[in-house]
């Protein structure tokens, strides 16, 4: 991979707290990636939409709201419909670890949940995704 990594940060659903993709978002920024944070209540097909136009190279989904499994395989479906299945989807928030193996199965790269690892850790695992072709 060449150039600066690009990350499209987004809140899919109803979940209306963004702290911590905030969060997410700056040290991902600080760390040298170009950003770009869709905001509140964004649909999949908004959260693809952006990803495609913005040419990303990961989306990074933060959902607190329980929908995980109906919001994050849905993302990862309309980026393989629209040819952009390269793209790295990975999530976080509050997510139960019963889940996590299944959205691994439905192609969501990694999640993070509140306090499992440092912000060092999720830049590093950012651009080594994106760095190991999918």
């Amino acid at each position: 991979m060449s150039g600066r990594v690009r990350v499209v940060v987004a809140k899919p659903g109803l979940d209306g707290h963004d702290r911590g993709a905030k969060v997410v978002a700056r040290a991902l920024r600080d760390a040298g990636m170009e950003v770009i944070y869709t905001g509140l209540h964004q649909t999949p097909e908004q959260i693809v939409e952006t990803t495609i136009q913005e040419d990303a190279d990961c989306v990074g989904l933060s959902i607190l709201s329980g929908a995980h499994m109906t919001l994050l395989p849905r993302v990862v479906e309309l980026l393989r419909e629209r040819g952009a299945d390269d793209v790295v989807v990975f999530g976080g928030g509050i997510i139960p670890e019963d889940d996590i193996p299944e959205l691994a199965k439905l192609g969501v790269a990694r999640i993070f949940t509140p306090g499992a690892d440092t912000l060092e850790e999720i830049v590093a695992w950012v651009r080594d995704a994106v760095a190991t072709p999918v």
